[in-house]
């Protein structure tokens, strides 16, 4: 692994560990085992480390789904292979809970700007696919924004939440036959 990345990993550790504010540059370099000049050499600020890790994030969300999704297979097939490929990012997704924690206690500036960019790329990203499956006739007439909207913050519900209350996380199958049986079996069109 090349200094950038180390960087990018020390970072995303501190600020899914601590929050945004908590975090500090000479927390990341410690983590990174590099020298805090050598964080810089890279990027200006926090904010600047912080924009990449998440921008990175969304990028490598999108590209994971679009790799798993076929044209040829029906919108179920399609809902859950792209819920499972999402799932595989629980981790990742401690990042975003922990942002949307802070932002709730602390009204971090920076991080509801981001929060904000996380949840607009996400959502128009899903609506952008619930449009191509109603053009399909896969999937009844909605409002593709709002039941993006939905479905962005139920998974998170049961991605993050669920374990706050709970004693354990939830499975993925368990996930999944929860959203199949309730908002996909509601939008799809039967054949």
């Amino acid at each position: 692994m090349d200094r950038r990345q180390e960087i990018l990993s020390a970072a995303t550790k501190s600020f899914t560990l601590f929050g945004y504010k908590a975090t500090t540059m000479d927390q990341v370099a410690k983590i990174a085992n590099v020298g805090k000049g050598t964080i810089y050499t890279f990027f200006n600020n926090k904010e600047e480390l912080f924009n990449e890790i998440v921008i990175a994030l969304i990028r490598e969300m999108k590209g994971q789904a679009d790799a798993v999704l076929d044209p040829h297979v029906s919108l179920m097939d399609n809902a859950q292979r792209a819920m499972m490929k999402m799932l595989q990012f629980r981790e990742q997704h401690l990042l975003f809970a922990k942002l949307v924690e802070e932002e709730k206690a602390l009204r971090t500036p920076a991080v509801k700007h981001m929060l904000l960019t996380i949840e607009e790329e996400i959502v128009s990203y899903v609506a952008g696919r619930l449009d191509k499956g109603v053009a399909k006739g896969e999937i009844r007439p909605c409002d593709s924004q709002m039941v993006a909207y939905l479905l962005l913050k139920s998974y998170l519900a049961f991605v993050v939440d669920w374990q706050h209350v709970h004693d354990e996380p939830l499975s993925e199958e368990k996930i999944w036959d929860l959203f199949k049986e309730t908002i996909f079996r509601s939008l799809a069109i039967e054949k």
